[in-house]
């Protein structure tokens, strides 16, 4: 069997030093769509050196409601949370500082269009908290339902999820994928983002 990353499981005082969540060269994480935690529902994220970036365990429930982002120590980087509605589904994420929200407002919402629109329409995103200004993204899916792209309000491609395949060419299973982030991007939020969209796809 061909493994998920080559160096897969570095020490983990390495794997926590990274801090800096925005690259000005091209990004590419795996994602293992395992908890670290036996029996538990949640993913592992890899960057490229095989160092664990980011967690989520959600222990025995599969598509909750509050959803945590951390890091490999258990670090709480964004809290996403589900807003129940009728016609429309939403998600907030929220900044965190180790086990608790930094603030009040969400940093991004994600909004699902109504399920009786035809097809299947992108997810909207918008981030940060000037109403006049905000960045806006769309969250596209692809074949498959782990597989997106974000793009933004110009239809740039900001990062894409996929099938990720080892250098020989193998396929590693529909749990394992690749996350390609563009330069100069935070892929903390783009995590965030694809986290939003394994809930929406009941992938998480």
């Amino acid at each position: 069997m061909a493994k998920i990353h080559p160096q897969a499981f570095l020490s983990s005082a390495s794997s926590s030093s990274f801090s800096n969540y925005i690259a000005p060269t091209k990004e590419i994480f795996t994602i293992w769509m395992k908890s670290l935690i036996s029996n538990s529902k949640g993913c592992t994220v890899f960057d490229s050196n095989g160092k664990i970036i980011y967690r989520i365990d959600n222990y025995e429930q599969k598509y909750s409601d509050e959803v945590y982002l951390m890091d490999l120590r258990g670090d709480v980087l964004f809290t996403i949370l589900r807003k129940k509605l009728r016609l429309f589904g939403r998600w907030e994420g929220y900044k965190s500082n180790g086990s608790k929200m930094e603030q009040e407002k969400p940093w991004f919402k994600v909004r699902k269009p109504c399920r009786i629109l035809k097809g299947d329409p992108p997810c909207q995103v918008t981030v940060g908290w000037n109403k006049d200004r905000p960045d806006c993204y769309r969250i596209e899916g692809l074949a498959g339902k782990s597989a997106c792209k974000i793009v933004d309000k110009a239809g740039r491609l900001v990062a894409e999820v996929k099938q990720k395949h080892s250098s020989s060419g193998v396929v590693l299973g529909d749990d394992v994928l690749s996350l390609v982030v563009e330069p100069n991007t935070d892929h903390s939020l783009i995590m965030g983002l694809v986290v939003v969209h394994g809930l929406i796809n009941h992938t998480l």
